[in-house]
């Protein structure tokens, strides 16, 4: 099983915060006394070094000035901005609107060769419809309490940025639990037409859609929904964030779970029986 995202950013963060203890300590000073000398109060002090709260590149440097260690400054620059981009908040993601959410992930995925997506929740928004994509921003805009005037936008902005399945150069893995093609997101009329668009969908040469049966039996366990870009990056989605993980450890265990994912699932006429299923089931 991967290492909870959200712990893995944890971990990241205090790692830097280990490493600026460790300073502090082998230049003999208290919390009171590196406050002191960076200009600050103790208490932010103790807030740093327990993670609590992610240091400015500037307090690394005061930090580093302070304990005579200023040759390590700016690789602990470097590892705390990736500790903190590793998790990212969804308010803060969507503060400028979903449409500008959804054009925003364009250039990683033109970037990326082999895309593979695996969801127990939803079908991926690369496979997405303009009706079902309008209602799961529909219901984005409500938990985040956004405008509801910017998910059409950022429905035709999905859409926009899906049509990179019919490009060439780019290959897609997309592994989904059956349960995803009973939940009514959308109304009957947009449900039948997204699960219609899966048959087409999953017919495209650059695509290969594999649906785990809910009568499979089970060698891993449902995940969260994650999407791994060339195996260089995993994008999971949480509650409150996103979180990237980057470390090439973690990276290899989503590989191996979603291979383990990948080989439960039916493909071909079987998961189109699947599909046609729950198109009879809408009825």
């Amino acid at each position: 099983m991967p290492a909870s995202p959200s712990s893995s950013a944890q971990a990241a963060r205090e790692a830097v915060a280990h490493r600026l203890r460790d300073l502090r300590k082998g230049a003999g000073l208290t919390v009171v006394q590196l406050a002191a000398a960076c200009g600050w109060h103790y208490s932010k002090t103790s807030r740093i070094e327990n993670a609590l709260t992610g240091p400015s590149a500037t307090d690394i440097r005061r930090w580093c000035a302070a304990t005579h260690a200023e040759g390590q400054a700016q690789d602990l620059v470097v590892q705390s901005i990736n500790a903190e981009s590793m998790y990212r908040q969804w308010r803060d993601q969507v503060r400028a609107g979903l449409r500008h959410l959804q054009e925003s992930r364009v250039k990683a995925f033109r970037e990326t060769e082999c895309h593979r997506l695996y969801s127990a929740g939803l079908v991926p928004g690369l496979l997405q419809t303009e009706g079902y994509a309008l209602a799961v921003l529909g219901i984005a805009a409500d938990v985040h309490s956004l405008p509801a005037d910017d998910t059409a936008e950022a429905a035709h902005a999905r859409i926009e940025r899906s049509r990179i399945v019919h490009e060439q150069g780019h290959r897609f893995v997309v592994v989904i639990e059956e349960s995803v093609l009973h939940y009514r997101i959308a109304d009957p009329n947009a449900m039948a037409a997204q699960l219609g668009y899966l048959l087409t969908a999953g017919a495209l040469p650059a695509v290969s859609l594999g649906i785990v049966p809910t009568a499979a039996r089970r060698t891993h366990w449902p995940e969260e929904t994650f999407h791994i870009y060339d195996g260089c990056l995993v994008s999971v989605e949480l509650v409150p964030a996103e979180v990237s993980v980057t470390q090439p450890d973690e990276i290899a265990q989503y590989l191996e779970t979603f291979e383990r994912l990948r080989s439960m699932a039916v493909y071909g006429a079987e998961a189109r029986a699947l599909v046609l299923k729950a198109i009879d089931a809408l009825s």
